[in-house]
C-alpha cells in the first residue's frame, strides 16, 4: 500500500504538470505564431513576449497562497483548481478575436492567461515541494517535466498544425477546453500531510524572505543571480525562434509543428527523465556544470538553419540536440530549486526563485527584437551561446554551496 501511495503521488506530480504547463506556450511561442502568421512587425512581435510578466513578478502575491487555503481541496489544489477554471476562460475568450482586429484585446486577455498560469504555477511548485520527500524529488521533478512539456507538445506542436488547417480560433478554444478538464486531475490528487498556513499576513509576507537571507547569508545574492542567469542562454535563443523559423528558412506552421514543436518537445520530454537519472546518479555541482555547457553550444545550431533553407532533418538535428540538453539542464536545476525552498514557505519561497528564472524568458523578446537588425541572426545566435557563461562562472563560485543545499532540506 505503501509502495502504491508513493508511485501515485509522483505520478499526481507529473499529470499536474500537464496541466500547469498548457498555458505557457498559448501566451507565449503560439501567440508569437499567431501575430507572426497575420503579418504584424518584429517589433510588434518582440513586445508581446511582455505579455508573460506574471511569471517574474509572481512572487508579489505569493505570499497570499501561504496565508490564505480556500475552503475545498486544501491548503494548495483549491487555488490550482480556481486558476485553471480561469485559464480556460482566457484562453476561450481569445478565440473570439484577431490580431489585425483586437491586437490591444488579445494581449490584455494574454496578460490575464499568463496571471492564471503563473499564479496555478505558485500552488503546483509549493504542493510539488510540500509533497515530495528528498528521496522521491529526482524522479518526482523528472515526471513534473515530463507532464510540462507533454503539455507543451499539445500546446505548440498540435497547436501549430491545428491553425494551418482549422485556424487559430477553434485551436484556443480547443486549448480552454482541456484546461478546463485538468480540474478533474487537480481533485483527484493528493494533498501534502501536516500542512499549516502562516498565523497572519506579516508572517506570510516578510518571514518567508528573511528565513531565505537568514538561512543563506552572503550567499543569497548569489542564489538570485544563479536563478535569472543559469537558463538564460535558453531563453534568450528562444525569445524569437519562432519567428525566425516561419520568416527565414521558411517553415510551414504544420513543418514547425511537427518537426520543431513534436519532435522538439519529444527530445525535451526524454532529457527531463534523463536528467531525473542524471542527478539521481551524479552530483547536483557536476550535473548542473556540464548540462549547462551542453545547453549553451547546442545553441549555434541556429546558425546552420540561418543558411539552410526549410531542410527538415537539419531543422530535427537542431532542435532534437537544443530540447534534450535544456530539458537535461532543467531537470537539475528544479532540483535545485526545491533543494533551496523551506517547506513552511514553500510557496513563496520557490515563486521567489522561479520568478528570478523566468526573467529571461519575459524580458529578452524586445532586446532580442533590436539586436537581430543590427547584428544580424547569425551573430545573434553566438550572443545567445555566450550568454551562458555568467551562468556557469556562478555555478563554478557556488560549488560548496551547492554541495550543502543538495544534502539538506530547511524546514
Amino acid at each position: 500500500m505503501a509502495a502504491d501511495g508513493r508511485a501515485w503521488r509522483v505520478l499526481s506530480i507529473g499529470l499536474l504538470g500537464f496541466a500547469s504547463g498548457l498555458p505557457l506556450a498559448l501566451s507565449g511561442s503560439a501567440l508569437q505564431a499567431w501575430f507572426t502568421t497575420a503579418g504584424m512587425s518584429l517589433r510588434d512581435i518582440g513586445w508581446i513576449t511582455l505579455i508573460g510578466q506574471a511569471y517574474v513578478f509572481k512572487f508579489l502575491w505569493s505570499p497570499l497562497l501561504d496565508r490564505i487555503p480556500l475552503p475545498f481541496l486544501g491548503r494548495r489544489r483549491g487555488w490550482i483548481l480556481i486558476m485553471q477554471l480561469l485559464c480556460g476562460a482566457a484562453l476561450i475568450s481569445m478565440s473570439f478575436y484577431t490580431p489585425q482586429g483586437a491586437a490591444r484585446t488579445l494581449a490584455f486577455l494574454g496578460v490575464l492567461l499568463a496571471f492564471a498560469s503563473a499564479t496555478q504555477d505558485i500552488a503546483y511548485d509549493a504542493h510539488r515541494t510540500d509533497l515530495l520527500p528528498p528521496e522521491e524529488r529526482g524522479w518526482g521533478t523528472a515526471l513534473m517535466q515530463g507532464g510540462y512539456r507533454t503539455a507543451m507538445l499539445v500546446s505548440g506542436a498540435l497547436a501549430l498544425i491545428l491553425a494551418d488547417h482549422v485556424g487559430w480560433a477553434w485551436v484556443y478554444r480547443l486549448m480552454g477546453a482541456l484546461m478546463v478538464a485538468a480540474m478533474l486531475v487537480t481533485a483527484a490528487s493528493p494533498e501534502a500531510p501536516n500542512e499549516q498556513p502562516t498565523r497572519s499576513f506579516a508572517e506570510a509576507v516578510v518571514q518567508p524572505f528573511m528565513d531565505f537571507f537568514r538561512r543563506y547569508g552572503k550567499l543569497a545574492l548569489g542564489w538570485l543571480a544563479l536563478m535569472v542567469l543559469y537558463k538564460l542562454c535558453d531563453a534568450f535563443v528562444l525569445s524569437l525562434s519562432t519567428t525566425f523559423l516561419l520568416r527565414v528558412p521558411q517553415f510551414t506552421l504544420t513543418q514547425l509543428g511537427a518537426i520543431n514543436k513534436t519532435l522538439g518537445l519529444v527530445a525535451g520530454l526524454l532529457g527531463a527523465l534523463a536528467g531525473g537519472w542524471v542527478v539521481t546518479r551524479m552530483r547536483l555541482f557536476p550535473a548542473l556544470l556540464l548540462l549547462g555547457v551542453a545547453q549553451a553550444l547546442v545553441n549555434l545550431g541556429y546558425i546552420w538553419l540561418v543558411h539552410s533553407g526549410p531542410n527538415l532533418y537539419l531543422l530535427a538535428t537542431v532542435v532534437g540536440m537544443e530540447n534534450f540538453f535544456s530539458g537535461l539542464g532543467s531537470t537539475a536545476f528544479v532540483v535545485l530549486v526545491t533543494a533551496l525552498c523551506n517547506v513552511r514557505f514553500s510557496a513563496t519561497q520557490y515563486a521567489l526563485l522561479s520568478s528570478l528564472a523566468a526573467v529571461g524568458r519575459v524580458f529578452l523578446g524586445p532586446l532580442a527584437a533590436w539586436l537581430v537588425p543590427q547584428v544580424g541572426w547569425s551573430n545573434f545566435f553566438a550572443i545567445t551561446a555566450l550568454s551562458a557563461l555568467p551562468g556557469l562562472l556562478l555555478v563554478i563560485g557556488l560549488r560548496h554551496a551547492i554541495h550543502r543545499a543538495e544534502l539538506e532540506r530547511p524546514h
